[in-house]
């Protein structure tokens, strides 16, 4: 009798801690999605624009929606414009759940919301004027300082006016 209670006590605390595991996992998001789409097929257009996006694989940038779908563009400014308005890039009722952008000089992922941006530099992405993305405020500076950079933004300090400028070929200062 002992042995059994033992036994159905192990058991529980084990059906527990797995609950417990499975409960975080879910909570705290998929961490297997939290991640970018790395092997893009030549086929993927802009979200935005409908270039290629293949053809730029050092400015490509993503977004996981809601529903799972991954949107592709060939640069920051083209994703933020999306980002201020998925519904008029047929993505109606979808939430934004990541942000990937590379780092412009690892050309590393990371996540778009946490990066640094240079604007109005005389550097160019596929479609002109950009955003340039960075891991770290230092780096954004130095680009800033090394490229005519008029201003380091974080992701949230980005408004929709200053994509539209960007996107109609004018440097924002």
């Amino acid at each position: 009798m002992k042995i059994m209670r033992i036994f159905l006590k192990n058991h529980i605390v084990r059906k527990g801690a797995f609950f417990a595991c499975l409960v975080s996992f879910v909570l705290a998001g998929n961490p297997l999605l939290a991640q970018p789409v790395k092997e893009i097929s030549p086929r993927e257009r802009c979200s935005v624009c409908g270039m290629f996006v293949g053809k730029y694989p050092d400015w490509v940038t993503q977004v996981r929606l809601s529903n799972n779908t991954v949107k592709f563009f060939d640069g920051v400014k083209d994703m933020m414009a999306f980002s201020f308005n998925p519904a008029s890039f047929g993505a109606s009722g979808q939430k934004i759940e990541e942000i990937w952008v590379k780092d412009y000089y690892t050309l590393a992922w990371l996540d778009g919301r946490s990066a640094w941006y240079v604007m109005g530099s005389d550097v160019y992405g596929p479609m002109g004027h950009e955003f340039i993305p960075f891991s770290s405020a230092a780096a954004a500076e130095n680009f800033r300082k090394d490229h005519k950079g008029t201003k380091v933004v974080r992701f949230d300090e980005i408004t929709e006016p200053m994509v539209q400028s960007l996107r109609h070929g004018q440097k924002m200062r």
